[in-house]
């Protein structure tokens, strides 16, 4: 199996973005008519904190798990921290052992008319993602590159729903192709929310990223920072963002509340957080 997420799985950027798409999937869970969630880089569903790759780092001991031993902790984490705990072959009373992927995560909030579609490039994961799901009628897993996925699979046939887009950032043009696919999936469905997570590793790169997207013409464009670390530190990832297109109502106070208190049970006195509207309605 091809565990190149597992290394990281439950650290703070896994929790920062999972804390936006629980909050998301809450507001969407608010009315009754069913929608869709297209994760376009779905990796293998779920990560063995214990397993070789998570355990070399570390890293979930420094994120989830920081997490879940706080205390007072504001209420709109509470839906975050059950849905991980509910991943599938946990112990409830015992350590978490089992963190959930975006497709987990979605899965376990969402309805019975609800749809999710995964799409994901490399063909061992697919395959741990296919017996992930493969009892489950309302999961499609597609053996795709993840930003063709916004042209084949965007608008969905329900009116509502979620498009995550969580590239690994392992070519040097991956910022350009956020950009570009966002104005080609907002285009084919203009009413949807997008979610988008970027690194920071280049404070340059990520001030290009939100000219681009304010240069772009598009509406109601909402991004949220968390770093863990003082961003001198060259070359390496101190931080990361996520981009909400369409994002919900008050998501933007939710996340004001929520990001100080990742700060203060993740980090060790360093980074910062911010939450600012790049494009207003």
């Amino acid at each position: 199996m091809n565990y190149r997420h597992a290394y990281h799985a439950g650290n703070a950027a896994d929790v920062m973005k999972h804390v936006v798409l629980t909050l998301i999937l809450e507001r969407l869970n608010a009315k009754p008519a069913p929608y869709c969630v297209l994760d376009t880089h779905a990796g293998i569903g779920r990560y063995d904190l214990e397993g070789t790759e998570a355990r070399k780092t570390g890293e979930a001991d420094a994120g989830i798990r920081r997490l879940l031993s706080a205390t007072n902790l504001p209420a709109d984490l509470k839906v975050y921290l059950e849905a991980v705990r509910r991943c599938p072959d946990n112990t409830p009373g015992e350590p978490l052992r089992w963190y959930p992927g975006s497709p987990r995560l979605a899965r376990s909030m969402m309805r019975a008319d609800d749809r999710l579609i995964l799409a994901e490039l490399h063909a061992e994961d697919v395959r741990t993602l296919k017996a992930e799901f493969r009892d489950d009628p309302q999961a499609q897993v597609h053996h795709m590159d993840g930003w063709l996925a916004l042209k084949a699979h965007l608008p969905p046939k329900q009116k509502r729903g979620l498009v995550l887009v969580d590239p690994p950032f392992e070519a040097t043009d991956e910022y350009e192709r956020l950009v570009q696919g966002l104005r080609l999936a907002h285009g084919r469905w203009s009413t949807g929310i997008y979610a988008l997570w970027y690194p920071i590793k280049d404070r340059a790169a990520v001030w290009n990223l939100h000219q681009a997207l304010e240069n772009s013409g598009l509406p109601r464009i909402l991004a949220a920072e968390y770093s863990w670390a003082d961003e001198d530190r060259v070359e390496r990832m101190v931080g990361c963002g996520m981009i909400v297109v369409n994002p919900p109502w008050q998501l933007d106070d939710r996340l004001r509340t929520v990001l100080p208190a990742l700060q203060s049970a993740m980090s060790t006195g360093k980074g910062g957080w911010r939450v600012e509207w790049i494009a207003p309605e």
